[in-house]
């Protein structure tokens, strides 16, 4: 390409930026007349073809040059030459070797090659060739002769779309994956225009199958009526339309030995009990291999060498997997039924000699089950138990359902195993489960039963993705029904329906769930839980700062995530952040290592505050980050909204002020739909603590006035104090000292009254810093001395570096600016030692400003630098894990206007890849 690193790209692509910017590096080169080659790989339906199209359509607007196009046709690969022949008839106009005669006598390699430059001597020529491994040999072999060949001054350059490039070694391959899941669900935003009211759950259940498939996805779409795609008739299981991809994944498969298809049948089959995406155990397939009569020469290559069956099964460690997943299904679906099932049943008796739990040999005969069995459906639901995974479980109650012959016991497994699937982070695959247990006998659907086991999750999934006062009325209607029969998820449900009224703000719904607790609940560790926080709430700090110490206490030997996150919760009221950071690193090594997947995300929103608490932001920064990919793997879109507010305040010390703007701008807009007050509250608080650090006193207060202030749009609760000191400083920077003197005056009497019911080691500082911006000229110097005696007691550079600069404020504005100097000083020092870059421009600032020169920091450059700052924006927000459509939302343009900047960017730094991007970026 040239210096610049505009791409233009006539066809929408969905999730092909990287690929697309590779293509057009190689267009690019064409347009000067340089030749060149690249080989296009996937498995069947990943858009090979598409991105052909794309390049043959980029070519001709570019420069207007002729392309040469050709799609094998596999009945004619025994025919010699007529690949080639299709090729040359796609010709413009005449060639100096007519294609009759490349069909009747063949064309030499070279001779080849030197047609394509006489072609390309007008105008550059491309070549796009598709589907060429189903190509006779003798086509293949000139063409990749040919190809190899075309460098520089070539003036022809070849695209060839194939399942493998081993036909066409030595070229430049790139290799399609399938579509991640943002890309994927934008192309069924176009697939389904005509049913803009799509079902959520629908929508996750045709992503889910599709598997980032794009042939693969219109097929099930265009299977589906209007009525399906909205929800308002129940999905087909298994949903069709997947059967011509399915068929030619199958199709690469003809031609094996017999053998080579029995190993192949029992890998596909091992699989079915295993999670999904882990593969088979490749000794289990050994001793089935055995047991089926395949010779030892087979097993020992394909599952123990280095090569397994090439294109087909590949070896890791101890497990064989497919090389894609829709291979596996092909095998299943094309085997004879009777070979499957006795595949299964095979399978099912080694499984039940080896296994030491019932489960894998069970889910295996009910793969080989013609029929509904209701004993078999019993075994199954008494099997899924600890310590299997909760994926392994809702996988095995899903099939007891299936085989369930009572219509109520088939409702209560779908329940259940929506659960499982819920706490193993899959929250698509639980709601499509909730919509089964919905389904009537006669193919219709009805609401979710109000309470119970269903009810319960989802009222759990709507914490985690949905509106807070609808989980919290879920839930609480959930723990009616279920505490006669199943009081400790009912007591699970209240806690649960507690932590919505908390996240809405509503003190008094956030009593009211606790308070419907018994007084001897079913787990007695949370008594002391309960009791100090209807203490604190009642005004009666010190018994309930006592009993919730004793909570925490208790939870120094427990090992439980749960127990450990609500004694997290308790340190952070009574304001013991460090307690709270090793609770809540206990809490998510404890996720960590015997999960459950779908708490990962809330213990690192947990653990994140606590370091925000703590005043460690870097740390805070790390978790939230970690947060955020986990809370969008596992679907929770409130957990994001959370962990967008904490990143918002990392930025608001750490800066630049735009991460700081865009975290917050993210975090406001989910917070308002589904009412998060909590989330609200702080990220406004960070983007006025950032107008505080520009020197914006206005805005801050203008911002914390609402938060701190009595009435209608007062922040959250829990919040409100912590972000006093920021209002008042704010408010006295502003000018507002004298104006709101009462109101002011009363805030700080409210934090003092506060302070002294708290252990938080910064609060006294706070609040002499807080009284010295409040005092007359002859008291303010000895509230900052005050305030810097208490910081050195409590320790954390960050907050004893804003009471030094405004303390060297103060002074200089007196004009004492020789002893500002000190302070001003050491604010610096102090702020650059936490890395609070927001804030080391306002302190350089104000040091010069009281006379003393300051070195400005060495400007930082890398490959980034050459990106325009809009694209530099983009990059960022890719780093930290940003879809394209939150991207948009941020910098307020098009999900398109994104992409295009994507492919831009790729182009520029010469990667293909967001993960790339994101190593780049550091």
């Amino acid at each position: 390409m040239t210096h610049s690193t505009t791409v233009h790209s006539p066809l929408r692509l969905y999730g092909r930026s990287g690929e697309i910017a590779i293509v057009e590096t190689l267009l690019g080169r064409l347009a000067q007349g340089d030749g060149g080659a690249l080989v296009v790989t996937a498995p069947p339906g990943l858009g090979r073809s598409a991105l052909l199209d794309a390049a043959a359509e980029a070519h001709r607007t570019r420069s207007g040059g002729p392309v040469l196009r050709a799609t094998a046709v596999p009945a004619e690969r025994r025919l010699p030459h007529s690949g080639l022949h299709a090729l040359l008839c796609s010709a413009p106009g005449p060639l100096s070797v007519p294609p009759e005669r490349v069909l009747r006598s063949g064309i030499t390699p070279d001779a080849l090659l030197a047609l394509l430059r006489e072609t390309g001597a007008e105008r550059p020529v491309l070549v796009c060739v598709d589907d060429a491994h189903a190509w006779d040999p003798r086509s293949r072999e000139a063409l990749g002769f040919a190809a190899r060949r075309l460098g520089a001054g070539g003036r022809a350059a070849v695209l060839i779309a194939s399942a493998d490039e081993t036909s066409f070694a030595g070229l430049p391959a790139l290799r399609l994956g399938p579509l991640d899941d943002e890309a994927a669900a934008c192309l069924l935003e176009r697939f389904t225009g005509r049913t803009p009211d799509i079902d959520p759950v629908v929508r996750g259940e045709l992503l889910r199958e599709a598997a980032g498939n794009p042939r693969l996805l219109a097929g099930l779409v265009g299977h589906l009526t209007a009525d399906q795609l909205a929800g308002r008739t129940v999905l087909p299981f298994p949903l069709p339309g997947g059967e011509s991809v399915v068929d030619a994944h199958a199709a690469q498969l003809e031609g094996l030995p017999a053998e080579t298809r029995t190993l192949l049948l029992l890998a596909a089959a091992a699989q079915e009990h295993e999670p999904e995406g882990t593969g088979a155990d490749a000794g289990l397939l050994l001793r089935a291999g055995n047991r089926a009569g395949l010779g030892a020469a087979l097993l020992d290559r394909a599952l123990f060498g280095p090569g397994g069956i090439p294109g087909v099964l590949e070896r890791t460690g101890s497990r064989v997997h497919f090389s894609h997943r829709l291979l596996g299904r092909a095998v299943l679906r094309h085997a004879p039924p009777a070979h499957r099932r006795a595949a299964h049943e095979l399978l099912a008796a080694l499984l039940g000699q080896v296994s030491a739990h019932p489960l894998p040999a069970l889910v295996q005969r009910a793969c080989a089950a013609p029929a509904p069995d209701a004993v078999l459906a019993s075994a199954l639901e008494r099997a899924a138990t600890a310590p299997r995974p909760h994926a392994e479980r809702a996988a095995a109650l899903t099939r007891a359902a299936l085989l369930s012959t009572d219509e109520a016991h088939r409702a209560h497994r779908f329940a259940e195993a929506a659960e499982h699937a819920r706490l193993a982070g899959d929250t698509g695959r639980a709601r499509a489960l909730l919509a089964r247990v919905a389904q009537d006998p006669g193919g219709g659907s009805r609401p979710v039963p109000g309470s119970g086991p269903a009810a319960y999750t989802y009222g759990m999934l709507a914490l985690c993705d949905g509106p807070a006062t609808d989980a919290r009325e879920a839930l609480l209607a959930a723990a009616a029904g279920l505490e006669p029969h199943d009081p400790a998820r009912a007591l699970a449900a209240l806690l649960a329906a507690a932590e919505a009224a908390w996240a809405s703000g509503d003190a008094i719904a956030y009593l009211d769930a606790l308070n419907r607790i018994p007084d001897r609940p079913h787990d007695p560790t949370v008594v002391p839980y309960l009791a100090g926080v209807r203490a604190v709430f009642a005004g009666r700090m010190a018994e309930g700062h006592e009993l919730l110490a004793q909570c925490l206490r208790a939870a120094e030997a427990d090992e439980e995530p749960q127990a450990l996150l609500r004694a997290g919760a308790c340190a952070l009221v009574v304001g013991e952040a460090e307690s709270a950071c090793r609770a809540g690193g206990r809490a998510l090594a404890a996720v960590r290592s015997r999960g459950p997947e779908a708490l990962l995300a809330h213990a690192l929103e947990q653990l994140a505050y606590a370091e925000l608490r703590a005043g460690r932001h870097a740390r805070a920064r790390a978790h939230a980050l970690e947060g955020l990919h986990a809370a969008r793997r596992t679907g929770q879109s409130n957990a994001t909204t959370h962990l967008h507010a904490v990143l918002a305040l990392t930025a608001s010390v750490e800066g630049p002020a735009e991460a700081c703007a865009a975290h917050a701008d993210t975090a406001l807009a989910g917070a308002g739909p589904h009412g998060l007050a909590q989330a609200a509250t702080l990220a406004t608080w960070a983007v006025a603590r950032a107008d505080l650090a520009a020197g914006r006193t206005g805005e801050a207060a203008a911002r914390l006035a609402p938060l701190v202030r009595p009435g209608p749009r007062h922040g959250h609760f829990g919040i409100r104090m912590l972000a006093l000191p920021c209002y008042v400083e704010a408010a006295v920077l502003a000018g507002h000292g004298a104006e709101w003197a009462d109101e002011l005056a009363d805030a700080v009497r409210e934090f003092a009254i506060w302070t002294g019911r708290t252990v938080d080691p910064h609060a006294l500082a706070q609040l002499a810093r807080c009284r010295a911006l409040l005092a007359p000229a002859d008291e303010a110097e000895a509230r900052y001395a005050e305030a810097l005696a208490h910081h050195d007691r409590a320790g954390g550079d960050f907050e004893r570096a804003r009471t030094q600069l405004l303390y060297g404020q103060w002074l200089r504005r007196r004009r004492r600016t020789r002893e500002a100097r000190g302070p001003l000083r050491d604010a610096l020092v102090g702020f650059e030692r936490c890395c609070a870059r927001a804030w080391v421009d306002r302190a350089t600032g104000e040091l010069r400003a009281a006379g003393e020169a300051v070195d400005a920091p060495a400007a930082e450059t890398g490959p980034v630098d050459a990106l325009t700052p809009q694209q530099q924006r983009v990059a960022r927000c890719v780093a930290e894990g940003a879809t394209n459509r939150e991207i948009a939302r941020r910098l307020s343009v098009s999900p398109r206007t994104v992409d295009h900047h994507l492919r831009n960017i790729f182009a520029a730094l010469g990667i293909r890849s967001r993960t790339e991007l994101a190593r780049v970026m550091g």
